[in-house]
C-alpha cells in the first residue's frame, strides 16, 4: 500500500494547527502588503489582514514560490511514496498551473488536481482525498476522482458593497456607482472555473433567499437530490463577522433540517477583492464520499 501526503493551499481554510491535527499539509498562501510579503496563518491573522484592508492598505496577492512548493514535496517524499497536491482553482489563479509544471520534474510521485475548487469546497476536496487515501487508493486514482468530481459544487456569495470588487478591477467604476446608488447587494456563483454575476439583490433578506433557492434546485436538478446516504454537503464561509454567518446558518439549517452546515473564514485570497464588511458566502457539493466517512478525520 503506498503511502500518500495530501496538499492543499491555505485558500482551502485549513489552518495550519487544523492541517496537523487531521493530517493534511497547507502551504500558506502569500501576499504583498504595503510592499511586504506576509503568508496567510503564519505571520498574517484574520484579524491583521482585516485591519490593514480596512485601513486602505494597498494588498495584492501572489502565487507560492517554486522554491516553497518543491521545498515541502522534497521533504514529504522522504516520508511519502506520492503527494496528491490541490491548489485553488486555475480559473481563479496561475498557482494550479504553476504546480503541474513543477509535477512534470517528479515522475508520477506529486499528482497535482486541477478540480476548480476554492475555499470550503476546496477544504472538502482535501478531505475526500484523505479518504480515498485511508481506502488504499493511489495518487493518480485519487487525482483522477477528484478531477471526475470538478463540476458536482456551486458557490453562491453575496456581497455588501462592491467597492472591494472595483478597487480589484473586477468591475468598472461606473457599474460600481451605479450599484451603490441603487444600494444592489450583487449575488455572485462560482460554477466551476470563473466567478460570476448570478442575480441583485435589494436586500439582505432576498439575497439569502436567492442563494438557499438557487441551492435547492442544483440539489434537486443536478444532485440527485438530498439523498439519505448525505452526499451533498452544506458550507458557509464568511468575513470578519463570524455572528452574522452563525445566524445565517440557522437560517440555512432551517431550510435543510438534519444537515451539519460547517463554517469557515474566508480565506484572505478571496477576501481581499471582496472587502472586510459582513457578506454571506453559501456552498453546496456532491461528493462519492459520505459526510459520515469524512467526519472521522475531523474528530
Amino acid at each position: 500500500m503506498a503511502k500518500i501526503a495530501i496538499v492543499t493551499d491555505s485558500n482551502s481554510g485549513i489552518t495550519q494547527a487544523e492541517g496537523k491535527k487531521i493530517g493534511i499539509y497547507v502551504l500558506p498562501m502569500p501576499f504583498m502588503i504595503d510592499e511586504v510579503t506576509y503568508y496567510e496563518d503564519i505571520d498574517l491573522t484574520q484579524e491583521q489582514f482585516y485591519e490593514k484592508l480596512k485601513s486602505g492598505a494597498n494588498i495584492a496577492t501572489s502565487q507560492p514560490s517554486p522554491d516553497s512548493v518543491t521545498s515541502l514535496w522534497d521533504k514529504l517524499l522522504q516520508e511519502y511514496d506520492e503527494i496528491v497536491h490541490i491548489p485553488m482553482s486555475s480559473g481563479l489563479s496561475g498557482s494550479c498551473q504553476s504546480a503541474m509544471a513543477f509535477a512534470a520534474d517528479y515522475d508520477g510521485r506529486v499528482q497535482v488536481v486541477n478540480n476548480q475548487r476554492i475555499s470550503v469546497t476546496q477544504r472538502q476536496s482535501a478531505l475526500d482525498a484523505l479518504q480515498l487515501a485511508a481506502a488504499d487508493k493511489d495518487a493518480a486514482q485519487i487525482k483522477e476522482f477528484l478531477e471526475n468530481d470538478k463540476f458536482n459544487s456551486s458557490i453562491y456569495i453575496m456581497l455588501d458593497t462592491l467597492y472591494y470588487l472595483k478597487k480589484g478591477g473586477r468591475i468598472t467604476p461606473a457599474a460600481a456607482a451605479i450599484g451603490t446608488m441603487l444600494r444592489l447587494k450583487p449575488v455572485l456563483t462560482i460554477q466551476g472555473e470563473k466567478l460570476d454575476a448570478f442575480a441583485k439583490a435589494r436586500t439582505t433578506s432576498q439575497g439569502k433567499t436567492m442563494m438557499i433557492n438557487a441551492i435547492k434546485k442544483d440539489i434537486n436538478e443536478r444532485f440527485g437530490g438530498m439523498t439519505e446516504d448525505k452526499h451533498i454537503w452544506l458550507q458557509i464561509a464568511y468575513t470578519h463577522d463570524r455572528a452574522a454567518a452563525e445566524q445565517f446558518r440557522t437560517e440555512v439549517e432551517a431550510e435543510f433540517p438534519g444537515y451539519d452546515i460547517h463554517i469557515d473564514p474566508l480565506s484572505l485570497s478571496v477576501a481581499c477583492h471582496i472587502g472586510p464588511v459582513p457578506w454571506h458566502w453559501l456552498a453546496v457539493k456532491r461528493s462519492l464520499c459520505s459526510s459520515e466517512n469524512s467526519q472521522k478525520f475531523l474528530n
